[in-house]
């Protein structure tokens, strides 16, 4: 037995190697927890002083298969620890393996192998069926998360604030379907904009990928591509907050109050369809537009669902046109109205993105050149990441999508268009060499904001598109370190995504996960990750760093929550690295 053990030692030993330790599971190893392309840069930090090499082995430390030594120190410009670099991108042999620090420890294990992402793309994606409401998850879909019927909406009230001659306050109408859009029972016209925006951009850039994949849902194999039968669900809610008699759409369908951490089904309080905004009908009819072109194509399975999408679109456009400063303001609507209105705001005061990104979608979808003409595309003001609140880059990256479907006029502002997202792309990259983990999302402290792996998978999609637009796979490998910061090379050593990885967030700011008695939190869904405002005060927040301000408490809604354009974008950047990278 002693002589097995010393082979043990001498195995692993190297540069650093002290007789006596053994190599336990480290925390201090902070790698992609799911795994690595074999052609694609691999890299792993070290949030550890040390010093020496590194190892990779086989999974039970078996068979050491490749070494290496460490780079370093990087220092963070968020904290000013140091990290070190082990970087085996030269390994390309398909497997599991751990990396192994010696003297310090292991890593969490990993794999490398093509589309070593599909599984947790899927799950990301199919996480969007665990949101539905007005339904019922069967176990033949949602397996140990089913859940019986919740959430009818067909007694839902006309709040005193989106009163009308013909809807009268109290009026009571039906809006079923769509998804919960967070960890609360809420939905918000605003916010399923842009997520459904991001996931019909997802199938508009890989169509023949998506016609082919089925993610266990009720409507797969019934001739829809299941990420589209997923956006229909919402799609046909969202059709239902439109106004029938004047176009506008309502900002969402609400509790006055967050409801408690109850099951959805035990969730009971009056729902109410609260004021129609500018804001929202624009959201709605950029996505109306979209998905009119996109549903097109299964006019056979869907009958006149295009049809309908496009009118609902160029009807709250002109509502929009005829009202173009109907503000959401939470608080001041609280002053007039009652029931007081305290949930998510999802407001916005300047509305020339929203603007901006209906008119393209609906020039794109119909050819016709006053939508082109309504307004200033291309304002002087800098680019910006897509987020809820600003949707600009929306309207951009169709347009760059659909070059060839542009009329001449529009074409001509294609070259400065591609030239200003190309400078925008550069600035998100610039200087991530010098930073802890490697990727560009630590450039600048203001990333950490709510939603912060938000930012960190939208920045990934505008990298992507650079890509697109120059060939250079530069951008693509800086996409791919913001991806391996998600799942795990981060200052939190959390892969951010429920289910998928050996250290993950195991009680989410999620009312379904929390009640639902079972241990693990559904699975694909994305925290917001680290928030160093930490709003919701909660106690067990280990840092103030801007990349360690992370809890995995439910009671850190500032930093534990989910949200669906949150997934969207997560959906968007997986699926799009394991297609392009995932050779």
């Amino acid at each position: 037995m002693m002589y097995r053990i010393f082979f043990f030692l001498l195995l692993f030993a190297g540069p650093g190697f002290q007789p006596g330790i053994s190599q336990a599971l480290s925390g201090a190893i902070r790698l992609n927890q799911t795994g690595y392309y074999p052609n694609a840069p691999k890299i792993a930090i070290i949030a550890a002083e040390t010093q020496g090499g590194f190892y990779l082995t086989t999974p039970g430390l078996k068979k050491k298969v490749f070494r290496g030594r460490l780079k370093g120190p990087q220092v963070s410009s968020l904290s000013g620890r140091e990290t070190w670099v082990a970087d085996f991108s030269a390994f390309r042999k398909t497997g599991k393996y751990l990396l192994v620090v010696p003297g310090l420890g292991h890593s969490y294990p990993f794999e490398i192998k093509p589309e070593v992402h599909a599984e947790v793309a899927r799950a990301a994606l199919k996480s969007f069926y665990f949101q539905r409401m007005s339904t019922s998850l069967p176990e033949k879909y949602a397996g140990k998360w089913h859940r019986p019927f919740s959430h009818p909406d067909t007694n839902v009230l006309v709040h005193a604030s989106a009163a009308s001659p013909e809807r009268p306050a109290g009026t009571r109408i039906q809006t079923p379907g769509g998804w919960y859009d967070a960890g609360d029972y809420n939905k918000y016209i605003v916010n399923s904009g842009i997520t459904v925006g991001a996931l019909l951009a997802l199938y508009e850039d890989f169509p023949d990928y998506f016609k082919k994949l089925e993610i266990n849902i009720p409507e797969s194999g019934n001739g829809v591509p299941d990420l589209l039968d997923e956006l229909h669900w919402n799609l046909r809610w969202m059709l239902t907050m439109q106004d029938p008699y004047d176009g506008g759409a309502y900002h969402k369908c609400t509790t006055a109050s967050f409801e408690g951490f109850v099951k959805p089904e035990e969730a009971r309080a009056q729902r109410y369809v609260v004021q129609k905004s500018t804001q929202a009908s624009l959201d709605f009819a950029a996505v109306m537009a979209q998905s009119a072109r996109v549903y097109r194509e299964f006019d056979a399975e869907l009958p006149g669902f295009a049809d309908t999408c496009l009118a609902a679109a160029r009807r709250a456009w002109a509502w929009a046109q005829a009202n173009p400063r109907a503000i959401y303001d939470q608080a001041k609507l609280n002053e007039q109205f009652d029931p007081d209105i305290n949930t998510g705001a999802y407001g916005g005061q300047g509305l020339a993105d929203e603007f901006i990104w209906a008119a393209a979608e609906l020039y794109i979808t119909s050819g016709e050149e006053a939508y082109w003409q309504a307004i200033g595309l291309f304002p002087e003001a800098p680019l910006s990441l897509q987020n809820w609140g600003d949707v600009r880059n929306m309207a951009y990256m169709s347009l760059l999508r659909h070059e060839n479907r542009l009329g001449p006029v529009a074409k001509e502002r294609m070259p400065a268009l591609k030239s200003r997202f190309t400078g925008f792309a550069d600035g998100l990259i610039r200087n991530t060499e010098n930073q802890a983990y490697l990727a560009p999302m630590e450039n600048d402290p203001e990333n950490y904001e709510w939603g912060s792996t938000a930012v960190c998978a939208n920045q990934g999609i505008v990298l992507i598109y650079a890509y697109g637009l120059t060939a250079d796979k530069k951008y693509l490998d800086y996409a791919l370190a913001n991806l391996d910061y998600l799942l795990g090379r981060n200052a939190t050593g959390y892969s951010f995504i429920t289910g998928y990885g050996g250290k993950t967030p195991m009680h989410p700011h999620h009312r379904p996960s929390e009640s639902d008695g079972v241990e693990e939190p559904v699975p694909g869904l994305i925290a917001g990750g680290p928030n160093p405002a930490q709003q919701d005060k909660c106690p067990t927040y280990p840092s103030k760093w801007p990349d360690e301000s992370y809890t995995d408490d439910v009671c850190s809604y500032a930093s534990n929550e989910i949200a669906i354009n949150w997934n969207a974008a997560f959906v968007y950047l997986v699926f799009a690295m394991d297609i392009l990278r995932g050779e």
